[in-house]
């Protein structure tokens, strides 16, 4: 082993932990201080501009202090050797807990929130992180959340970044709608970003999915599906989050505070337009979420009997009172009805003369009285 070449004259390489188009990252020991870190080797094929930048991206890198970021301790921006070397942390990421299964919502929010902070102390140093997304998301054995490759994306811009069209070549499946347009990539990007993470964390699955074209250009036209059975807190933020326009998103710093649910109303309110404006055509049938109104605008006058509301019980017994009389009437017309049908379609019998003579009033001359009888019997 002593007579393989170590990296830099430095640091020996291990195992492979993995890597990507443009890199791979590998356990490494650094000879010197006697300690094991991760190297990430970038591959061959970037020009003298690609370097300078790579370097001073590296340097300012180093100089952050956060405890949810991985620690740069040393890099290489030669023509022969291009690599990072970095904290080394046990554990596992974020992808592997996903492929698990969904996150309970809380767990979800309270690492958004963790990640976020981290991202908002990155921004506040003028760094965009550009490939937020569930693998460069490690949590260590003991729990603790760490954003991984921080500015590999822009320090990489030399290294592979680039087609030979000049056209940008990211993660289609977590890019922001600028990003997808060709447009500015900024600090909104970031936080575009960790919202479909965690929205990946509490679905399970991946709200964009397909080949690289397909999933890119989806965001185009739909919004994401945020659930709404999570915590109210929880469901603003992710909304909030992946807004379509850059401008309407929050920035990391009240995303965590969105995440944590210690403020709500972080975000400028949207006015609501007049009733006659809401119902001119627009451009778009589907508004994105951020043109939605913050809240609904209700009528200043007596408010209408909803129509799952009870009447009172006074007015209830009222309506009942009034509508007997009508009741009644009605049914004594139809019994009286009844019986005088009844009694002329009724056949005639021929008096046997066996029969003794009936006692009493002839029927022909009782039936007045007994419909008179119906009828009071049925009006008590």
């Amino acid at each position: 082993m002593d007579d393989v070449p170590l990296l830099g004259g430095r640091y020996r390489l291990g195992a492979r932990l993995g890597g990507g188009g443009m890199a791979d990252v590998y356990r490494a020991t650094d000879t010197r201080l006697q300690r094991v870190v991760a190297a990430k080797v970038f591959r061959a094929g970037t020009d003298a501009a690609g370097r300078e930048r790579f370097a001073e991206e590296a340097r300012t890198l180093a100089g952050l202090s956060h405890p949810g970021l991985v620690t740069v301790h040393d890099f290489s921006a030669s023509e022969d050797e291009l690599y990072l070397i970095m904290e080394l942390v046990e554990g596992r990421t974020l992808a592997d807990v996903i492929a698990a299964g969904p996150l309970p919502p809380e767990q979800a929010a309270d690492l958004g929130g963790q990640l976020a902070d981290v991202l908002a102390h990155v921004h506040d140093n003028g760094i965009v992180h550009r490939d937020v997304k569930p693998s460069n998301v490690l949590i260590a054995n003991d729990g603790t959340v760490f954003l991984a490759d921080f500015g590999i994306s822009r320090l990489a811009d030399g290294a592979a970044r680039m087609t030979s069209s000049g056209v940008v070549v990211g993660t289609a499946t977590y890019m922001a709608p600028e990003q997808v347009r060709g447009g500015e990539v900024s600090y909104p990007t970031d936080v575009y970003a960790l919202g479909l993470v965690l929205l990946e964390c509490i679905t399970g699955k991946i709200e964009y999915p397909g080949a690289s074209a397909e999933s890119a250009v989806a965001r185009l036209v739909r919004a994401p599906e945020v659930p709404v059975a999570i915590p109210v807190h929880l469901n603003r933020a992710l909304v909030s989050m992946t807004a379509a326009a850059p401008e309407q998103r929050p920035t990391a710093a009240q995303s965590a505070e969105l995440l944590s649910g210690m403020a709500t109303e972080v975000l400028s309110r949207i006015p609501a337009e007049p009733q006659t404006e809401q119902l001119r055509p627009t451009g778009s049938q589907h508004p994105s979420p951020s043109q939605l109104p913050t809240e609904v605008q209700r009528p200043t006058g007596p408010p209408n009997r909803p129509m799952t509301q009870h009447l009172p019980a006074e007015e209830l017994r009222g309506r009942r009172r009034n509508r007997r009389p009508l009741l009644l009437a009605g049914g004594g017309l139809l019994v009286l009805l009844v019986a005088v049908i009844g009694y002329l379609s009724w056949p005639s019998q021929p008096q046997s003369p066996t029969l003794p003579p009936a006692s009493g009033p002839a029927a022909v001359t009782r039936l007045p009285e007994d419909l008179a009888n119906l009828e009071r019997l049925v009006r008590e």
